[in-house]
């Protein structure tokens, strides 16, 4: 009979953390926990505390700090895996859980579904090949080398990756190697985690190219086991339920949620609301039961794609209320102001709030410090404003109640101005072309940490070439991206020669524009 070790990695919420343990441990089974090291320490002492007699529960041999899209997930993983494979000999199966993650079907009907195939759960398709990735990098997650989290340190990855990609550091996937990618959701049997531990040990060279690999989550047990792996003893897909929204953003799952969950072919599902407390109980006692029976329909993405699809809005599917909508709609006008030296669109906002009737919003998301109005956290930190760029910027238009604004970007942010280009509403673009003296671009490279902060003129000759070099680049692919309503003004020019441009951007007379371009010192350093 099937006996799960579960992986569960995790990082807060200690009481639940604690639940889910002796709930899946109560039916025979066991877990192995990775608890973040960036988590509270009292934490983790309260759930060690609280599980230390439960002889089916152990901790990873090591914690570390965990950061999304990096080696560290993949790594804590081994070590809560290892430990797991060590203490828990007669395991079977090793089941990968997160703390989002609930049962939709009892233990035995999980020991049941595990005993009939003797096969491993894991979605797994061809890096290259399959359509898995549908927007960002994708061979560039691999060929280039990755040393700093995306999430945290974004300049830093950005730069990084630029600079290899300008000096031809491209690198080779070891040649025995076909990367697959998939969900990190997997369940393998003993052999396989055997297998991938022994792999771990042997090729030092495979360890080394995957650690700086981004998101390897996706793509390091996915190889391995095809790798390792007979063909007709994979079943590519995951045991664990889970939707994403068309913004691509999980659905969360909450108590009206129940009857859905168990009709579908999985054994778990993820995300599971915290405030989902109803249903956290009974799918906890659904595990438990002996005697339950299921009828599998499946129907769960399909009626959820049907639903939002047609703008469905209430309990039931209903995404989270930034998650609604990621169209800003035709009807509005969204007047994006790009300009390098933020200063200078700063006096230019500040002048137009004289005029204007719609909202002007500084570099939203450049910098955290940006006043936004509170609209329920998602405009919380740069990451998730960048995250939910459309949501946020849908919501200002209906918190401020106007159908036009302005927002400044930084030259670096063409992402950003190519989503907002590519929906359903209007985006008109403001380019405003600066000159730079060499004692500013010195300057700019203290402020970024490119030169120290006593650096002179004197021997920086290199930096400064390569810091205008980086600007004209983000200048020109700007340029090359061909959109639609893309005026210009310039620093050289005269307030009458800018005032042409700014009208038109503006909509609004001439006289009027030339007003905001006759503002004193308006390019000034």
């Amino acid at each position: 009979m099937a006996k799960i070790a579960f992986i569960l990695l995790c990082h807060k919420d200690p009481d639940a953390v604690i639940a889910q343990a002796e709930r899946l441990t109560l039916a025979g089974d066991c877990m192995a926990i990775h608890f973040d090291a960036s988590a509270k320490i009292e934490d983790f002492i309260q759930i060690k505390e609280a599980l230390a007699d439960n002889p089916n529960v152990v901790f990873a041999s090591k914690r570390i700090r965990c950061g999304w899209g990096a080696w560290s997930l993949v790594q804590a993983t081994l070590y809560a895996v290892d430990a797991a494979e060590k203490a828990f000999p007669r395991a079977t199966h090793f089941y990968m859980l997160s703390g989002d993650c609930m049962p939709v079907k009892s233990a035995a009907y999980a020991h049941e579904f595990l005993d009939a195939h003797d096969v491993d759960y894991i979605e797994s398709f061809d890096f290259f090949q399959s359509d898995w990735i549908k927007t960002g990098m994708k061979e560039e997650r691999l060929t280039y080398r990755h040393f700093f989290n995306e999430r945290t340190n974004k300049w830093l990855f950005y730069r990084s990756f630029e600079l290899q990609k300008y000096l031809g550091l491209e690198r080779e996937i070891p040649a025995d190697i076909q990367v697959q990618i998939g969900s990190q959701w997997w369940c393998l049997r003993r052999r396989t985690i055997e297998w991938i531990l022994q792999f771990t040990k042997e090729r030092k060279d495979v360890m080394r190219f995957f650690r700086t690999t981004w998101i390897p989550d996706e793509t390091f047990f996915q190889t391995l086991v095809r790798h390792l792996v007979p063909r007709d003893e994979i079943k590519a897909r995951t045991l664990t339920f889970l939707m994403f929204s068309d913004y691509g953003m999980p659905v969360t799952f909450y108590n009206d949620h129940y009857d859905l969950l168990l009709r579908q072919d999985f054994l778990f599902a993820r995300k599971i609301s915290p405030e989902a407390i109803e249903l956290k109980r009974r799918l906890g006692a659904l595990y438990a039961s002996e005697d339950a029976t299921f009828e599998v329909s499946n129907e769960g993405r399909n009626l959820f794609h049907f639903l939002t699809g047609r703008g469905r809005i209430g309990r039931r599917f209903g995404t989270r209320f930034w998650e609604a909508e990621s169209s800003l709609g035709s009807e509005r006008e969204l007047l994006v102001v790009v300009c390098k030296k933020w200063h200078v669109a700063k006096r230019l906002l500040e002048g137009l709030r004289g005029q204007a009737d719609f909202p002007t919003i500084e570099y939203l998301f450049n910098e955290e410090a940006t006043a936004l109005p509170d609209l329920g956290g998602i405009q919380v930190g740069l990451s998730k404003r960048q995250r939910h760029r459309r949501a946020l910027i849908g919501m200002l238009f209906d918190y401020y109640d106007s159908d036009r604004m302005v927002i400044c970007l930084d030259n670096n942010n063409l992402s950003l101005m190519q989503d907002f280009a590519s929906g359903r509403n209007r985006m008109k673009l403001l380019e405003i072309e600066c000159d730079f003296s060499d004692e500013y671009l010195l300057g700019h490279a203290k402020r970024v940490g490119l030169a120290g902060e006593h650096a002179t003129l004197e021997g920086n000759d290199m930096l400064l070439t390569t810091v205008r070099n980086d600007m004209t680049h983000e200048k020109d692919a700007m340029r090359d991206a061909n959109f639609t309503h893309h005026y210009r003004i310039r620093e050289r020019n005269s307030p009458s020669e800018n005032a042409g441009p700014l009208a038109e951007f503006l909509d609004i007379s001439v006289e009027k524009a030339q007003e905001l371009t006759s503002i004193q010192h308006l390019f000034s350093d």
